[in-house]
């Protein structure tokens, strides 16, 4: 592997969910040997980093966000050296690896929390936050308001309520108490020196209590990671730590502090943006939040994503917002949870290639490295008869063979979707290799391309002016002296638009990177016709 402390500013990522990826022994759930074996799919995708949802043992009451042991396997997946393996084989391929942290809370399964609720003096009693009456830190919202009716649950062995920001089994721990913040500072040790390349550390907002405020983004987090930071530059300066702060972008910007607290963040508040924007056939919702979002340090980077393995979450957007989302995508109530919606990319936008590529135009051009959710290359469907968020965590689909050459089992983990039009045997990454017209191809086209420019990575965003500013978002991304013009037409109506060039781009024809087609400026203009939602990343083609 390349000595590079900021390739992640460059990055393809790809979230795995190693259960639903590919089984190696025939058990009907997919393992981490089984990811081995497709590890040159995805070096040939062109992903540089994998992101692996839980893999600790659990009693999977959330998927493995309920942690029952900080420094295992679940049996499921394999044991620490198959991990190893998939660790070595990755890097021999470039492809780095990280994965869940799940730090703000445990399972109550967890020997730590057995211990707290067996014995009042106990050690681990304090590892958690206990109180005699349910009605402390009442400003705290609850984020689970499907399943969960308070922060506060009694227990009956441990004769006091404890407390948790997202389901009852999974008490918080109690971040006041500096063994805590060693053992999280352990934990992470005992996986870095395996090799992993960094952790996606899981709902980071919520680490410390404070009565009279929400218990969110406190100070005393901030703190906090800034010791891990500190560890992670002394034991891992190649290392990286991904935040995941479902907050508005000003409250995010402070999860990077002076460049010393985390490396990467989610922005989460532009993905639904893009889907509003992509619905109104306007552009106007990415603009407004990019120009809300602050400037962060340049060894910074924010992260962006179209899916991913939770609900489309729409906590960050007004309650009006809200109920128009719902409408437009979700109008049967099972396809909406908590304060969002289960389903997939490509169901989202009603199966539509062009409309699917235009997203994926914005995923990869918009500031921040991108993640692809497993699947969403060949746009796999959803099953929402599924419970909680299940329905978007259904079994790849590698063939048209019997359980989409997923597996060998009698009966899978969920049900491969055979429902058309997304069933497995049209949707599939075997076919959509062998057709150069595919998803598949138009989506590793625009990796390459990203990978080739240094503007996607590490340039500023400057919007181009135009006369169609609603139906064509266009924008210059520029690092040094390298320009690429993006244009995306979110219109399902072919437009003709003028675009003012800035000086970089006074070339004698502009080419675009992914057709190659070239176009001719003329006296400070471009004038484009744009075919419904299409895009367009140009460059300017320098003479000679």
């Amino acid at each position: 592997m390349d000595k590079n402390t900021h390739w992640f500013k460059d990055a393809v990522f790809y979230e795995v969910y190693v259960r639903a990826y590919q089984d190696s022994n025939g058990d009907g759930h997919g393992d981490l040997l089984g990811l081995v074996e497709k590890l040159d799919y995805l070096q040939d995708l062109g992903v540089d980093c994998l992101w692996l949802m839980p893999i600790f043992p659990s009693p999977l009451l959330d998927d493995g966000y309920d942690v029952a042991d900080f420094r295992g396997i679940h049996p499921d997946f394999g044991n620490l050296d198959d991990f190893k393996l998939l660790i070595a084989e990755a890097h021999k391929r470039s492809i780095r690896i990280i994965t869940d942290m799940v730090m703000n809370h445990t399972s109550d399964q967890h020997p730590w929390f057995q211990e707290a609720r067996k014995d009042k003096n106990s050690r681990y009693r304090d590892y958690y936050v206990w109180s005699d009456t349910d009605e402390k830190f009442s400003e705290a919202r609850i984020i689970f308001l499907d399943t969960e009716k308070s922060n506060w649950t009694w227990d009956d062995q441990a004769q006091q309520f404890y407390w948790h920001r997202f389901y009852s089994s999974q008490p918080d721990l109690n971040y006041d108490n500096p063994e805590v913040q060693q053992e999280m500072l352990d934990i992470m040790k005992f996986w870095l020196d395996m090799g992993i390349d960094g952790f996606r550390v899981d709902a980071i907002p919520y680490l410390y209590e404070r009565e009279g405020t929400n218990g969110e983004n406190l100070p005393e987090t901030h703190e906090y990671l800034k010791q891990v930071r500190a560890f992670f530059d002394q034991h891992a300066p190649e290392g990286i730590l991904l935040s995941e702060a479902n907050q508005w972008p000003e409250d995010v910007r402070a999860y990077f502090g002076d460049g010393d607290e985390m490396h990467m963040a989610f922005h989460f508040p532009v993905m639904p943006r893009i889907f509003m924007a992509l619905k109104r056939q306007d552009g106007t919702p990415i603009r407004q939040i990019l120009e809300r979002t602050p400037p962060i340090p340049m060894n910074n980077q924010w992260c962006t994503f179209l899916r991913n393995h939770d609900e489309l979450t729409l906590e960050m957007v007004t309650e009006e917002e809200r109920h128009w989302m719902w409408e437009q995508y979700a109008p049967e109530l099972r396809m909406r949870l908590n304060l969002g919606i289960r389903r997939r990319l490509a169901p989202l936008l009603g199966n539509n290639k062009a409309k699917i590529l235009l997203a994926n135009s914005l995923l990869f051009t918009l500031p921040g490295s991108p993640i692809l959710y497993y699947g969403d290359e060949i746009g796999m469907g959803d099953n929402i008869w599924l419970d909680d968020r299940n329905g978007v965590r259904t079994p790849m689909q590698w063939e048209d063979s019997p359980n989409a050459g997923f597996s060998a089992a009698q009966q899978t983990y969920a049900p491969v979707i055979a429902e058309p039009p997304f069933s497995y045997q049209s949707v599939n990454v075997a076919s959509q290799q062998a057709d150069p017209n595919s998803l598949y191809h138009h989506i590793k086209s625009m990796i390459a391309n990203r990978k080739n420019e240094r503007v996607f990575g590490w340039g500023e965003l400057v919007w181009a002016q135009n006369d169609r500013p609603e139906q064509v978002l266009a924008y210059y991304r520029q690092f040094a002296d390298e320009l690429v013009l993006i244009v995306n037409n979110l219109s399902e109506a072919a437009q003709t638009t003028r675009i003012e060039l800035v000086e970089g781009m006074l070339t004698p024809a502009l080419i675009d990177l992914l057709t190659q087609q070239t176009c001719t400026p003329t006296s400070g203009f471009v004038e484009l016709t744009l075919p419904p939602y299409s895009y367009l990343w140009l460059k300017p083609v320098q003479p000679g």
